[in-house]
């Protein structure tokens, strides 16, 4: 069965992470997603290892179920391929700074002319205007200007990097893939298509939604260790006496009720709330020396019989395996071009009518050129001529 996004067609212009992550998500849900990759600047993730019959393995899953077609937007007869191709499209994304689509002949009022209807979805650091609309970024630079970073990480030691790409993903990503569904619903009762600009320093920003309001109202600024979720409380992990960690996070009073009878310190739970260091540090003091008075596996075996809000710390394989996961089918064997197939991280969307599918792997660049170009229209003697051009693979 067609997924729930099986009629929106999407030229994929982006590269790295942010974009491919949000158009996997929209090839889950059944998008037709076309990457339009250039020829002479190889997208770097197709470089990072583990290779698995000769494609990157974290290339393979951003861009799975998308086919590929190699362009290049510097020479006026890629262009007009783009030209061609996006009177047929319904969303572009692209992740370049802003003004490079534009000086391509592709930016938004460019394609706009052609495909009135278009939504054209504009991922970027800081977003299209703001006196850092042209500066260069990562991840950790974005959540640093958006005020995460300094709150997170110990007062011993100072702020810390995310263990995982919290502005790239969650801000750009799935902001992106919101902001695409949003336009689309508009599109289908007015007729209108738009750009949607999307910051990823804006999305991390508006994630700030405990911290937000004590510190916009109340002037209460968030420090490190200093609110009740980043270590300012007993919510935390703790080491057990083999080197394991739990997390820790029972905030209601029956829980943490639950966990200090589990761990033999019932006196405990009535400091559960404190905020006040001092009696923060006690709490955690003791739970910390209860915790290691027996090894991971003992306090799984507690943990599974109690619902106290306390988990073992997994490793990634472990995750993997944890019930759980396997009961979602959180993974997936996804087919090689060969015919195998790789095993990769699942949707996870779960529908009752239109679930998720998983075509294929991202492949090799422009693998698809001529089976697209061919469906749109293009001759055996027009390809032949962008080909001699360079301006296709």
């Amino acid at each position: 069965m067609a997924g729930p996004l099986s009629s929106l067609k999407v030229l994929d212009f982006s590269a790295l992470l942010p974009g491919p992550f949000g158009t996997m998500v929209l090839a889950d849900l059944g998008a037709d997603v076309l990457r339009i990759e250039s020829p002479t600047r190889p997208d770097m993730v197709r470089m990072l290892p583990p290779m698995d019959e000769g494609v990157s393995a974290v290339h393979g899953y951003l861009n799975r179920s998308k086919r590929s077609v190699a362009v290049d937007l510097k020479k006026p007869e890629g262009v007009e391929v783009i030209k061609r191709l996006v009177k047929d499209y319904d969303i572009v994304v692209e992740q370049f700074r802003p003004g490079v689509m534009a000086r391509l002949g592709v930016g938004y009022e460019d394609l706009k002319a052609i495909n009135p209807g278009l939504i054209y979805c504009s991922i970027t650091g800081y977003g299209q205007d703001g006196p850092y609309a042209s500066r260069a970024g990562h991840d950790m630079n974005y959540l640093s200007i958006a005020g995460m970073t300094g709150y997170n990480g110990r007062r011993s030691s100072g702020p810390a990097p995310m263990a995982f790409q919290v502005a790239d993903v969650a801000g750009g990503s799935c902001h992106a893939v919101m902001g695409i569904l949003a336009a689309v619903i508009h599109r289908q009762h007015t007729g209108e298509g738009q750009q949607v600009d999307i910051s990823m320093t804006d999305a991390a920003f508006s994630m700030h939604a405990l911290t937000a309001p004590p510190a916009l109202v109340g002037g209460e600024d968030p420090e490190l260790e200093r609110t009740q979720l980043n270590g300012g409380s007993f919510y935390d992990c703790y080491e057990t006496s083999d080197g394991r960690w739990f997390s820790v996070a029972g905030l209601e009073p029956q829980f943490f009720m639950q966990f200090c009878t589990a761990i033999g310190r019932p006196d405990l739970a009535g400091k559960g709330l404190a905020m006040a260091p001092d009696v923060v540090a006690e709490v955690k003091a003791g739970i910390s020396a209860a915790m290691k008075e027996k090894t991971f596996a003992e306090w799984q075996q507690v943990f599974a019989e109690i619902d106290s809000c306390t988990e073992p710390v997994l490793t990634f394989s472990e995750a993997c395996e944890h019930p759980q996961i396997r009961a979602r089918q959180m993974v997936v064997d996804v087919p090689l071009a060969d015919g195998k197939t790789q095993k990769q991280v699942a949707s996870p969307f779960k529908f009752s009518l239109t679930p998720p599918s998983y075509r294929f792997t991202g492949g090799q660049l422009g693998a698809h050129t001529t089976e697209v170009l061919s469906e749109q229209g293009f001759s055996g003697d027009e390809l032949e001529a962008l080909r001699k051009a360079r301006a296709v693979v």
